[in-house]
Order: C-alpha cells, then sequence, then structure tokens
C-alpha cells in the first residue's frame, strides 16, 4: 500500500470519527427514547469501519 493511499484511509477515519462524535452529540443532547437509541447503536456501529481504516493506515 503506497503511503497516498494510507493518507486516505487516515483521512477517512479521521472524517467518520468526526461524524460519530457528532451523531453521539446529538442523540444526547436532542433526542428521546428510540431515537436517541437508534442514533447512538448507529454511530457506535461506524466504530468498526474507523477501526479498520485505522488500522489500514498503519500498514
Amino acid at each position: 500500500m503506497s503511503s497516498l493511499d494510507k493518507m486516505w484511509a487516515s483521512f477517512v477515519a479521521i472524517g467518520l470519527m468526526v461524524v460519530a462524535s457528532l451523531l453521539i452529540s446529538y442523540a444526547r443532547t436532542r433526542t428521546k427514547g428510540a431515537v436517541r437509541v437508534i442514533l447512538s447503536i448507529i454511530a457506535f456501529c461506524l466504530f468498526i469501519p474507523i477501526l479498520l481504516y485505522m488500522l489500514l493506515s498503519l500498514l
């Protein structure tokens, strides 16, 4: 994997982390009930590709 590909993989991981953190912040401050749970689950499910892209950028 080239250095440029590693750079893009790390940028994708950073972008997904920003999306996940904004989603969690929104879910915890603005929503209640089932919507809060669903948004939190979606945000936590984003951590799987974040982890994969992070590991990919390290190799």
